[in-house]
């Protein structure tokens, strides 16, 4: 059975798990959002989706509470997402369980997750990635923004608030281009509950130049529209390679927590090293 976002605990009073409870993970299949969009297998890209997690915790053995970081990579060629709230319901029911170790967590959360992630898959493709930060190296964590030159500092009238592709236009007579371009004005509501999520994204490109400013003016038409994180980074992507016709492409980027977590996703067009994840100031 196909589950649906109004099936998960999104928007919903909720009963907090006093114990762990892998049953709490909620997968949404991705194929249904993405056959909206218009992209179909072979898939057109390939990436990750890097999710932070501020809020873990757990018993050891003598019943004091550990605190860490989280950090869970998920590949893009995974059937499945994980509905945020179902993940920040499942990682407190981590909070009055012992265990053994912060190993133990990791790997327990490295089994239930993968499960999820690719439930209903004929076979793995390619394992998730959990990495847990203790304490002792948290002044490692650095806040970076995004590389690349601004988009936002364009003085430009915008008046469209949901997506609108033909505002992606591109100059062929320059010839083409490498370019790193950024901006903090993407915005999306959540698809189930409407509220806001704000988020920073990142474009790299080889090809025929992009007007800057319908970039910008196509990034900000997010504004209104309903759609999870790795789906709007998706249509981006989509937009982007359709319209402009790009010889490579990645599109990245980082939204600010909400729940204790945050959802990066990342899409490339060609094989390249993943992003570090080192948060922005508004995360």
């Amino acid at each position: 059975m196909t589950l649906q976002p109004e099936q998960s605990q999104l928007g919903k009073i909720t009963t907090y798990a006093s114990t762990y409870d892998a049953s709490l993970l909620f997968a949404l299949p991705r194929a249904p959002k993405r056959a909206e969009i218009g992209i179909r297998e072979p898939l057109p890209f390939m990436g990750m989706d890097f999710w932070t997690g501020y809020e873990l915790s757990w018993l050891n053995l003598r019943g004091k509470p550990q605190v860490a970081i989280l950090q869970v990579q998920i590949p893009c060629e995974t059937p499945n997402i994980i509905e945020s709230k179902s993940f920040k319901l499942y990682l407190n029911s981590f909070n009055n369980t012992c265990f053994a170790s912060a190993e133990e967590v990791r790997q327990r959360i490295f089994a239930d997750v993968n499960a999820a992630v690719w439930r209903g898959a004929e076979h793995v493709m390619a394992s998730i990635g959990v990495k847990i930060i203790a304490p002792d190296l948290f002044e490692q964590q650095q806040v970076v923004e995004l590389a690349g030159l601004s988009l936002d500092r364009l003085d430009t009238e915008c008046t469209h608030y949901e997506p609108a592709p033909e505002l992606l236009v591109t100059f062929p007579e320059e010839g083409t281009v490498t370019e790193t371009l950024n901006s903090r004005l993407l915005k999306s509501n959540c698809l189930v509950t409407g509220q806001p999520d704000w988020g920073s994204v990142q474009i790299q490109y080889t090809g025929p130049q992009i007007s800057h400013e319908g970039l910008l003016r196509y990034i900000v038409s997010f504004r209104n529209h309903n759609e999870f994180h790795e789906q709007c980074v998706e249509r981006i992507y989509h937009d982007i390679r359709q319209r402009c016709q790009p010889v490579k492409l990645s599109v990245y980027a980082r939204y600010t927590r909400r729940g204790g977590l945050d959802i990066n996703p990342f899409r490339t067009s060609h094989p390249c090293v993943m992003p570090v994840q080192q948060r922005t100031a508004r995360q």
